[in-house]
This record gives structure tokens, C-alpha cells and sequence, in this order.
């Protein structure tokens, strides 16, 4: 093993550790610091809440990060909209610890050369987190999807008794579960802080980026400026929702047979050529082994990934 690699693993690990002190610490101060302004303004007079909301002091880590991750607006989007806490830092931090498993991997398993190493480390720390955090990303948004019509129908309730939409969304957030009730909690919170109800949601729909919340978002919108029986227009809205739900559960079971049909005849090329590699190992080496094998293998991954995409698009059907 190179001593170059050696030494970074251990700057890294060294720096990896005092990272984690260093934002316990600084989370602990902040917060704090948090505290004591927020007792003075409220002593001073009403809070005055606008873009500066979205502002945090950012602590050595966090500005680190800041400088060496690509599109840090973007990541700190994404780990919201993930629902993890998880800081920037942090997010730098695990970054980079998947780039040094993935390298010390490469050295020691596949035994590559330390630039090749190097650079599987690098691209494994970029690509692994972000796909981690998209697949986090896109199953809050299905289940925030899946429990949106209950909250919906929990505001035309409220509505309908008597409750202002203010009230009404407080209900929503302390009743339904989570990802739903927690995005309605910070709605409250930021209307309590003095920001007003429509700069809230919006806030909520940029970091969602559901059309179902774009919705309502829309629906109170224009309720505000034209006026009307909200508790009626919610009701459509709910109707519509569920209709929605339905249409794409019913896409969905009449489409499983295609989806079946493409799944296994993406796999069993794989599966008959596993087979023939077990039954006889000379005879499938033949394809790996000479130009035409080569030639022919490439040319047969390149139609089945074709026809894997048209059958995909096939399938795919937007509601």
C-alpha cells in the first residue's frame, strides 16, 4: 500500500473525528445563541421575518463544506427536502468516508493501482451520497403523497366547524403523520414568527416539488385574492386528489404484466449466461475472450438496454 494513501486515510479519519466534536460542540453554543435572540426580540417588540429566515451562521465545518462540495444551495435543499438532520457538514463528512471505504476497497480487494483507487474513492464519495439521498427524497414524497388527501380532508373539517385556516393547518400538523405533519408544523412555526401563511406554504411546495401541494398552495392563493367558500374548494381539491390516488393504482395494476414481462426479459440474458458459466466455463469465456465474442456481447447489451427503455416508456404513464 502506498504511504501517500496511508497518510491521507489517516488525515481524513483524524478530520473526520474532529468534525464530529467540533459540530456537537458548535450545535450546543448555537443553539444557545438562538435562544438568548429570540428572548430579545420578543422583549424588544414584534419579530420582523422575511428571507432572513432561510440564513444560518455557518460553523467551520459547515463553511468547509461550503467551499469544497459542488452546488452547496442544492445539497442543503436536498437534505431538507430529505427530512434528515443532517448538516452540510455532515453531509461532507459522510462524503468522505465513502470515498475512503470505496478506495481503501479498491486497493485492497480488486488491488487496483493507488491512482485508479483514487479516483473510484472520488467518484464513489460524490455518486453513493446522492443516490442515497434521492431514493430518501423520493419515498418521503410517495408517502407524503399517499397521506396529503387525509390532511386535506382534516383542513375541510376544521373549516367547516368553525376554525380559521390558520388553526385549521395547526390541527393537520399535530394530527397526521409524518413527512405530512411535520412540513404543517413548520408552516405554523413560521407563521407564529410573523411570516405570512402564503410565503410558508410556497416555501413548503419549493422543497417538495409535488404538484398535489402546488395545489393547495394555488387553491389558498387564489381564495385569498378572490374570496369564497374555501371549505368547498378544498373539498374539490380532496375529491380531486383521491381520484388522482385511484387512477394511478389502477395504471398500475393493469401495467404489472408488461412490467413483469420486461423484468424478465431483461434478466435472463444474465441468468442463462450465470448457467453457462457454471455448466461450461470455456465455452461462455469464448464471448469475453476473442474480438467477435467482444464485438457480439456489445452489441447484444446495447439492444436489450433499448428495448429495456422502450418497454419502461411503454409502461410509464404521467397522471
Amino acid at each position: 500500500m502506498s504511504p501517500l494513501i496511508i497518510v491521507i486515510a489517516l488525515v481524513l479519519l483524524s478530520l473526520s473525528g474532529t468534525v464530529m466534536v467540533t459540530t456537537v460542540g458548535q450545535g450546543g453554543r448555537r443553539m444557545a445563541k438562538r435562544a438568548k435572540r429570540v428572548g430579545a426580540r420578543r422583549e424588544s417588540g414584534p419579530v420582523q421575518v422575511g428571507p432572513q429566515l432561510s440564513r444560518r451562521k455557518s460553523g467551520g465545518l459547515d463553511a468547509f463544506a461550503v467551499r469544497i462540495l459542488p452546488r452547496p444551495a442544492l445539497v442543503r435543499q436536498r437534505l431538507i427536502a430529505s427530512g434528515m438532520s443532517l448538516s452540510i457538514g455532515g453531509y461532507a463528512t459522510l462524503c468522505g468516508i465513502v470515498a475512503m471505504a470505496a478506495m481503501m476497497a479498491a486497493m485492497v480487494v480488486a488491488k487496483s493501482p493507488p491512482p485508479l483507487a483514487f479516483l473510484i474513492g472520488i467518484f464513489a464519495g460524490l455518486v453513493l451520497p446522492h443516490m442515497f439521498l434521492g431514493s430518501r427524497i423520493k419515498a418521503r414524497r410517495k408517502k407524503f403523497s399517499k397521506l396529503f388527501p387525509d390532511a386535506i380532508g382534516l383542513m375541510v373539517r376544521g373549516l367547516r366547524a368553525g376554525l380559521p385556516i390558520t388553526e385549521s393547518i395547526l390541527v393537520v400538523g399535530r394530527e397526521c403523520m409524518d413527512p405530512v405533519g411535520e412540513e404543517f408544523r413548520r408552516v405554523t412555526d413560521q407563521v407564529r414568527l410573523g411570516q405570512s401563511l402564503e410565503e410558508a406554504m410556497w416555501a413548503v411546495a419549493r422543497r417538495l416539488e409535488l404538484s398535489e401541494f402546488n395545489f393547495l398552495v394555488i387553491t389558498l392563493s387564489i381564495q385569498r385574492e378572490t374570496g369564497g367558500n374555501l371549505a368547498d374548494t378544498l373539498q374539490n381539491l380532496d375529491n380531486m386528489l383521491r381520484m388522482r390516488s385511484q387512477m394511478q393504482l389502477k395504471v398500475k395494476a393493469m401495467s404489472s404484466e408488461a412490467i413483469a414481462t420486461a423484468s424478465i426479459i431483461a434478466c435472463l440474458p444474465f441468468v442463462m449466461g450465470g448457467l453457462m458459466f457454471l455448466v461450461s466455463r470455456d465455452y461462455i469465456m469464448t464471448l469475453f475472450t476473442t474480438p467477435l465474442g467482444i464485438v457480439l456481447v456489445s452489441g447484444g447489451a446495447v439492444w436489450l438496454s433499448i428495448g429495456v427503455f422502450i418497454m419502461s416508456q411503454m409502461v410509464s404513464f404521467e397522471i
